[in-house]
């Protein structure tokens, strides 16, 4: 998808929704918030944000977006989720589980790095492929992704540990991007 003629969605039940928009805006994509199932027609792309995993699961449910979702990812459309939206994508999750959409093949560790006093911002480390080296990521009672499956590629780490990852065209970050300013994953979404 290029930016201009993009359609990129911000499911928008909790989180940085504003940040997200304004990320697309910086790379000329329209963007629309999401929160019905006809919100999702004609998109090329959706990004589920940080926020609450359990309240965002909740919202799903009431709202009635989990099946649509799943059918967007399993149709092809882009999907980028950050923080808890990457908890949200993954096949499960621990530490006080919620529902999960299923379409990453990743355990996800719900506020692995701590409460909110614990966030913290870090570097990326050098050498990771795709120019997302020395990213500045932003961590925020953060999950950790860890057991990926055969077809989930790490593009990014932090101490050690993948932060971003890849499978087909759903990306997951367990930092807040948008909050960093750095458009390089935002961009990332757009060019699967």
């Amino acid at each position: 998808m290029a930016a201009g003629s993009a359609q990129v969605g911000v499911l928008a039940i909790q989180g940085a929704v504003d940040k997200h928009l304004a990320m697309l805006e910086q790379l000329d994509v329209a963007a629309r918030r999401v929160l019905r199932k006809e919100d999702l027609d004609g998109l090329d792309g959706l990004i589920i944000p940080g926020g609450e995993s359990t309240t965002i699961s909740k919202g799903l449910d009431r709202l009635g977006l989990c099946e649509p979702i799943r059918a967007f990812g399993r149709a092809g459309g882009a999907i980028l989720g950050t923080c808890a939206g990457a908890i949200l994508l993954a096949r499960e999750c621990e530490n006080h589980p919620v529902p999960t959409l299923q379409l990453l093949d990743v355990r996800a560790l719900r506020n692995a790095y701590g409460t909110q006093v614990d966030s913290f911002v870090a570097p990326a480390d050098a050498g990771d492929e795709g120019g997302l080296s020395g990213m500045r990521c932003v961590f925020i009672r953060a999950p950790q992704i860890v057991d990926p499956g055969p077809g989930v590629e790490v593009l990014l780490r932090v101490d050690g540990l993948p932060v971003l990852v890849r499978q087909g065209r759903v990306l997951a970050s367990t930092f807040h991007p948008e909050l960093a300013g750095d458009p390089r994953v935002h961009a990332l979404l757009l060019g699967l």
